[in-house]
């Protein structure tokens, strides 16, 4: 059997579902070449807040139909407000000794551009949760094609003979093109299973919620929480 595809696009500080697809996974695909999304998760997400979540957005400078990797911060303050966020939420949480030193390097590098700060997180984040998988950018060697037929030559290009998904895929994937060139589609889903004692979890929370709580313990609870099913083509 072939290999596995798992494409996303690089995001910040992303929920646990993102890293639950990769579990079994050689690498990491990053779609950097495609467009920045406005209100999308590129940018930002949610940390643990009182009373409720609270959310953190890097800003960036905006140009219409500019790409992933072409997208630059907008300012250098972000850094130390994200910062001082991230330490007054998880400062004492059981697992900060262990990666609050390595999180704290990110976060004083001056970055330029989002794709790259999003994807030293992503490595920190892979590494610590004990994933340590190539990570690939398809602005290096971008795919042809849109949609179904972009997917299909980075499956090409890995050598892949499957295709892990999010549900949000199944309303674009043309399955019959897939299957004519013999690639299985998998739809991947994450539902939470509740993990510490702290006050103020919920779903939807970053996936470094999950490591500062539950450090080792935390791939058992992304592969606890992990759904794979393969998709008929018919």
């Amino acid at each position: 059997m072939g290999g596995v595809l798992v494409a996303h696009q690089p995001a910040y500080l992303p929920w646990p579902g993102y890293f639950s697809r990769l579990t079994d996974a050689d690498e990491l695909v990053l779609l950097d070449h495609v467009q920045f999304t406005e209100r999308g998760w590129q940018n930002r997400n949610y940390i643990r807040g009182t009373p409720g979540p609270l959310r953190i957005t890097v800003p960036v400078r905006r140009r219409f139909g500019q790409r992933i990797t072409d997208t630059r911060i907008a300012d250098t303050a972000w850094a130390g407000r994200h910062w001082r966020s991230l330490v007054q939420t998880y400062g004492r949480a059981p697992y900060w000794p262990e990666h609050g030193e390595a999180l704290g390097a990110v976060y004083r590098t001056p970055w330029t551009h989002l794709a790259d700060l999003n994807a030293a997180l992503l490595r920190l984040l892979l590494d610590s949760f004990g994933l340590p998988m190539a990570m690939v950018r398809t602005s290096d060697l971008p795919p042809a094609g849109r949609q179904t037929d972009m997917l299909i030559d980075l499956c090409r290009q890995r050598g892949a003979t499957r295709l892990r998904v999010g549900t949000g895929a199944l309303a674009y994937l043309d399955h019959r093109l897939l299957a004519d060139r013999a690639i299985t589609v998998e739809v991947a889903t994450y539902s939470h299973p509740p993990y510490g004692s702290a006050p103020g979890w919920q779903p939807g929370l970053s996936a470094l919620d999950l490591l500062l709580h539950e450090g080792p313990n935390a791939a058992s609870i992304l592969r606890a929480g992990a759904r794979t099913e393969t998709k008929d083509s018919a």
